[in-house]
């Protein structure tokens, strides 16, 4: 995985849990151009209301993110800084209008053909394991060139989280895109960070999605053992202008206190929902879910996504009020990749099919992928027995 610089977060307040709910004085985005500029948001930008689809699937511009309103300050500082640097030929190749279908079925799988990701994109790295440790010999962000591909600012201010000090977090361009905007969030790259969620990451995943007012912008993150391919702590984030059955799926509550469901449909995972309040309990029961993942060595993908509060039902129209956090514990595969194989990471799992060669684009059908996602979650049994043990950690 490479990429060039396109945005750099740092944060300027000090976060505060006071009965749960997640202070913050500001926020600085940092854009690496040759001249900086400074994006300051605090929890007003955060859009609680009005994200929905309109019946048209595709956005056609990129003002208006086909919601019935425009795109918010976070969207077009993201999508025109990323246009800005595609103009500038820093991606390793052009991403274009991507050849997209929907499945037949009642899971409305989108598929879509990018083939040249599959040829162009940095060799994934060997995983071993879950708990494997950063290994500052082995391609990471700290890698990436001063001046040409990125422009940590070391006067940027810093903030307070666990007690540890942080003074940036990094927002790249992803040079082997998968759809528009693609980007990695890399809270701090100094502290060598290996790819294991935090407080921290979870918290930036969910305010980049609450400060999008464009419902098809998401944020995921693979463990290592779940096709992560760098071991740096990093999310992705991306623009899909097409609605997922995730966003509406079947749930059923498991500890409604905490805001915990769990995901029936296939594939079958946890759930966690939000409008936006409390956002510092909610984060801390996220990873206390990940965090025991971690400790029975179970890897695990997370997909932050615009949907309907648990208990509506599928299909109840194109409003978006708040969040969905999911994570699916899964079956670990390590070793390396097979970047033109179908692999199933956060993509497949919520429903976004990337295909790297036409023929499996051309004649796979929601069954076969359904069949195929399935090998890779933990069987009834074991998913049962992690539900019962998750509920407990929740409950404590």
């Amino acid at each position: 995985m490479s990429a060039h610089c396109a945005r750099a977060w740092s944060a300027t307040g000090v976060e505060k849990n006071e009965t749960g709910i997640t202070v913050r004085e500001q926020t600085e985005l940092h854009v690496c151009n040759s001249a900086t500029h400074e994006f300051v948001y605090s929890d007003r930008d955060f859009i609680r209301s009005g994200v929905c689809w309109l019946d048209k699937r595709r956005v056609g511009s990129i003002s208006d993110c086909g919601a019935g309103q425009p795109l918010s300050r976070f969207d077009l500082t993201l999508r025109l800084g990323w246009q800005e640097k595609e103009k500038l030929g820093f991606f390793r190749y052009h991403l274009g209008d991507l050849q997209t279908k929907i499945l037949p079925g009642p899971h409305g799988f989108v598929a879509q053909l990018n083939i040249q990701r599959g040829k162009e994109r940095r060799k994934p790295q060997e995983i071993q394991s879950i708990r494997q440790s950063f290994n500052p010999n082995q391609f990471n962000f700290n890698k990436i060139q001063p001046g040409t591909e990125a422009a940590i600012d070391p006067d940027g201010p810093a903030y307070l989280d666990d007690g540890v000090t942080h003074t940036k977090t990094l927002v790249i361009i992803n040079v082997s895109p998968l759809e528009f905007g693609h980007c990695l969030i890399i809270p701090e790259p100094s502290l060598c960070l290996p790819q294991v969620l935090t407080r921290d990451v979870v918290r930036i995943s969910i305010e980049s999605v609450l400060m999008s007012s464009h419902p098809g912008f998401r944020v995921g993150f693979n463990s290592l053992g779940a096709f992560a391919s760098v071991n740096h702590l990093h999310l992705h984030g991306y623009y899909l202008d097409h609605m997922l059955r995730i966003e509406s799926a079947r749930t059923e509550p498991l500890c409604p206190g905490k805001a915990f469901h769990l995901l029936s449909d296939t594939p079958t995972g946890f759930l966690f929902y939000t409008e936006g309040e409390r956002l510092g309990a909610l984060i801390q029961n996220i990873c206390k879910v990940t965090d025991c993942l971690v400790e029975k060595n179970i890897a695990h993908n997370l997909f932050v996504t615009r949907g309907r509060q648990p208990g509506t039902p599928l299909h109840s129209g194109p409003s978006r009020p708040g969040i969905r956090v999911i994570i699916w514990p899964r079956v670990s595969c390590f070793g390396a990749k097979e970047e033109a194989a179908f692999n199933v990471a956060m993509c497949e799992l919520a429903g976004h099919l990337p295909f790297k060669n036409r023929k499996d684009f051309d004649r796979i059908t929601e069954a076969e992928v359904t069949e195929i996602i399935q090998k890779y979650l933990l069987p009834e049994k074991e998913f049962s027995m992690l539900q019962s043990q998750l509920m407990h950690v929740l409950q404590e």
